[in-house]
Formats: C-alpha cells, sequence, structure tokens
C-alpha cells in the first residue's frame, strides 16, 4: 500500500495547477477590460461629438434652404402639394435627411472601433447607397418641373382645340414615369426592367421630334414663342411706365412737403422810434404793418388805431413825428393814398383819404387823418 507522503503529493499538484489556470484566467479577464473600456470610452465620445455636429450642421442647412427659397422652387415645380399635407416643409425634410446621413457616418466611424463587424458591414452599404438616393431624389423633382412646364406649354399652344388638354396631361405623365424609371435605375431596383423600358421612351421621344420637325410643329411653336416674347416687352414697358409714375409722385410729394420760405413780417402798433419796411421788386408779398390811424383831429392824448393791411405802393412806411395845432403824434408815412400827390394805392382798415401835409423825413410823404 501506498504511504501518507506518496497519497497527498499528486493532490497537492493538482491543486498548484488549477490555482494558476484561474490566475491565467482573471489576468486574461483584466486584460479584455482594460482593452475594452478606451474602446467604449472612444466609441461613446464619437456618438456625442457626432451628435453635436450633425445638430449644428442640421441648423445651418435648414437656414441656408430656407434662405435661397428651396420651397418657393420646389412649389413653382409642382411638388408644393406633397408637402402641404404634412406637417414639414421641403427645407425641413431636406435637414433632417442630412442631419440622418451624418449619424450614419458617425455611427460607421464609432462601430469601426471594434474592427470588422457586421454592424459596420451594414451601415457602410447604406452610407455607400446614400448618393445614389440623393441623386434619384433631384431627378424626380427635375422631372416634375419639367413635366409640369410641358404641361404649360402644350394645353397653351394647343387650348383652342378639343383634346388640347388631353395631349398636356398626357405629356405629363409621360415625363413623370420617364423620371421614375430614370430614378429607380440610380437606385438600383429592377434595372432589368427599368433599363429597356427607359431605352424605348427615349427612342420614341427622339422619333416624334423628328417627325414634328419635319411636319409641322415648328410654325406654331415659333407662334407661340413669339406671342410671350411681345407679352413680356409689353409688360417691361408698363413697369417702367410704373417706375417713373412712382418716382415723379414722389417728387411731387417731396416738393409740396417741402416747407415754404417764411415772409418777413413787421409787428403792427404804434412804436416810439421810427422803422421803415420796403418791399422788394423780387418779393412785392411783403407783409407790412401800418401805421397809427388817428379818429377826429390829432390831439397828444389820442394815440390812435392800428390797421393790418398790405403795402399799396412802393414808398417806405415810416413813423415820423408831425407838428400839428395841438402837438405832436404819430403819423403813417406811405401807408395810405395821398390824393395831393397822386400816389396810387390802398387804403388800410380805419383809414380815410385826406389832405396830406408834407413832413420832412428823408423826403417821404405823410398822410394825417385830419378829420372832417
Amino acid at each position: 500500500m501506498l504511504s501518507l507522503r506518496e497519497q497527498e503529493a499528486p493532490m497537492s499538484d493538482s491543486l498548484a495547477v488549477g490555482r494558476v489556470d484561474i490566475d491565467d484566467a482573471l489576468t486574461d479577464m483584466w486584460k479584455s477590460i482594460f482593452v475594452f473600456l478606451p474602446k467604449a470610452v472612444a466609441f461613446l465620445a464619437i456618438l456625442f461629438v457626432g451628435w453635436i455636429v450633425a445638430r449644428f450642421i442640421r441648423r445651418i442647412v435648414l437656414k441656408g434652404l430656407r434662405r435661397v427659397g428651396l420651397d418657393r422652387a420646389i412649389e413653382r415645380g409642382g411638388m408644393g402639394r406633397v408637402f402641404q399635407s404634412g406637417r414639414y416643409d421641403a427645407s425641413t425634410v431636406a435637414s433632417k435627411l442630412i442631419y440622418y446621413a451624418v449619424l450614419l457616418l458617425v455611427l460607421q466611424l464609432a462601430f469601426g472601433i471594434w474592427g470588422p463587424n457586421p454592424i459596420s458591414d451594414l451601415i457602410s452599404a447604406v452610407v455607400t447607397w446614400l448618393p445614389r438616393a440623393f441623386v434619384a431624389i433631384v431627378i424626380i423633382v427635375v422631372a416634375v418641373a419639367i413635366a409640369n412646364a410641358v404641361r404649360e406649354l402644350v394645353g397653351g399652344a394647343l387650348g383652342n382645340l378639343s383634346y388640347g388638354r388631353l395631349l398636356a396631361t398626357l405629356a405629363w405623365v409621360f415625363i413623370i414615369v420617364l423620371g421614375a424609371i430614370a430614378a429607380l435605375n440610380q437606385v438600383g431596383i429592377a434595372t432589368t426592367v427599368t433599363t429597356p423600358v427607359l431605352i424605348a421612351a427615349l427612342a420614341t421621344i427622339a422619333g416624334i421630334l423628328i417627325v414634328g420637325v419635319g411636319g409641322g410643329l415648328i410654325r406654331p411653336m415659333q407662334q407661340r414663342w413669339e406671342t410671350m416674347l411681345d407679352r413680356a416687352a409689353a409688360e417691361s414697358q408698363a413697369i417702367k411706365e410704373q417706375t417713373q409714375a412712382y418716382r415723379s409722385g414722389r417728387e411731387d410729394v417731396a416738393r409740396e412737403m417741402a416747407p415754404a420760405p417764411a415772409a418777413p413780417v413787421v409787428p403792427s402798433g404804434p412804436r416810439e422810434t421810427a422803422r421803415t419796411t420796403k418791399p422788394s421788386a423780387s418779393n412785392p408779398s411783403v407783409r407790412v404793418a401800418s401805421g397809427p390811424v388817428i379818429r377826429g383831429w390829432p390831439t397828444p392824448w389820442s394815440p390812435g388805431e392800428v390797421a393790418d393791411g398790405e403795402q399799396a405802393g412802393q414808398d417806405p412806411v415810416r413813423r415820423v413825428p408831425v407838428h400839428r395845432g395841438l402837438g405832436e403824434v404819430p403819423a403813417v408815412l406811405g401807408g395810405g393814398v395821398a390824393h395831393a400827390f397822386g400816389v396810387p394805392g390802398e387804403v388800410d382798415r380805419g383809414q380815410r383819404p385826406q389832405v396830406a401835409e408834407e413832413a420832412v423825413a428823408d423826403g417821404g410823404r405823410v398822410l394825417v387823418d385830419g378829420g372832417q
């Protein structure tokens, strides 16, 4: 029989081997954790930064598309009805598409940290397909715009015919179908079916053009273009005339609203000092103030009344003292009609033409109301 020491030796060897295996497993686990943590942190950081960049790009694209007028262009192209029923307009949809495209690029970059994996392969395939989808959308939009223009042109050229509207609608449908086929061929859907149909449609269009050019389509189209050019010329002339009338109206209003030059006014009323106001030939409408008017015989205690009026003649208005009987009283120089000297003019209120006396006042004439 084996001794006790011989029996314990194999057991100690097996325990030592098991302890070594556990140590190796723990070491591998910690190594895996230390390798995984940096990649996880980088993955999350790429996602966060990419999300912020995608939102920033979406805002810039949205503002740019609205500024260039994408929504108006879409409405003119006939696609406006597609966005009227929805909650987003064309600019918002385009900005969101670009936002998700950037997010796909960010996801592709983030998952690439883990090395080759099925998710990265799928995202790479989608990112590769995105440019083709964008080109297909552009083809559809352009096809709709061309179809609307052709329908309007054909409907206007053949509007007098009973089947003109039908032909315009058929042309519109034909162009839309061509655009759809070209878009499907671009994204790679049913290429074995769409390619022959597209070739046959283009051959048909070429044949129609050849027959039409050789037939009688040239003259109607020429008349149509001449009519459109004449209408455009008439509208441009009308716009030019309206612009000129608007400018003339603004000038007239500015001229009427401009303040008129104020005419100098001499205040009326008796004054102790002499004052002379003489209208010039360039401005005969100068307002002057008449001097005092003495009712009855002049007396020192009756200063008189003041009457406003226009100066009738060219004589200056000067207040001078006149010695008449009981004392000096103010008089008016050139303010009324002096019959004695034959000076024409108008009589102010309260004055009565009487016989005038001469007074030495710079060679002027003095008219004094003498009563009777």
